[in-house]
């Protein structure tokens, strides 16, 4: 019994892919802070089995630490997400119809996300203002409880100015952007001739 492309079902036109914009700043930047907390993390939490393991007791401190890189690494992969367009949405309705209309999508989606995440900002600066005025410390180890909520405003800033460049470049993804890979069939079909 052979496969032919006979008696397989005709296949929609794959639409053209969009081409990507430049940004002011590299996604690099995101990339590589993803990178390093990924291996902090995996240091923290290898260190602390080994300890656990050897010692039966453990690290006070890795889980502290642990939740915060934990998101602070969210917000970090959120704003490389944004950049690239890749944020979650309904594909149904972001993907379907003219091109015009997916743009006008997507600037609407990066507007809306900017807006939520400036309001973020504001929002956590006055926690972090709180946590400085009261003299907060963290549950866990004792130290300033700024030193972990300082970062939520930054990041959200972060994630909104990649939201208005996204909503600038007409909701065109960001030129460095990493294309997803294609199953075998449709890498056969993209090679057939």
């Amino acid at each position: 019994m052979s496969l032919s492309n006979e008696s397989a079902p005709p296949t929609a036109p794959r639409p053209a892919p969009v081409q990507p914009a430049a940004t002011r700043v590299p996604l690099a930047i995101e990339d590589w802070a993803t990178v390093i907390i990924m291996a902090l993390l995996a240091l923290i939490t290898f260190a602390n089995v080994l300890v656990r393991y050897f010692t039966n007791a453990s690290f006070a401190w890795t889980e502290e630490v642990s939740v915060f890189l934990m998101i602070v690494l969210a917000m970090v992969a959120g704003s490389a997400a944004v950049a690239r367009n890749r944020h979650i949405r309904i594909e149904y309705f972001a993907d379907a119809g003219p091109e015009s209309r997916q743009r006008a999508l997507a600037r609407l989606g990066a507007a809306l996300v900017a807006v939520l995440f400036g309001l973020m900002a504001v929002l956590s600066a006055r926690v972090l203002w709180d946590d400085v005025q009261y003299g907060e410390t963290s549950p866990g180890i004792g130290v300033p409880q700024w030193w972990y909520s300082m970062w939520l405003p930054i990041l959200s800033v972060a994630i909104m100015l990649r939201a208005v460049g996204l909503m600038l470049r007409g909701g065109q993804p960001a030129e460095d952007s990493v294309a997803l890979p294609t199953s075998p069939e449709v890498r056969a079909e993209e090679h057939a001739p």
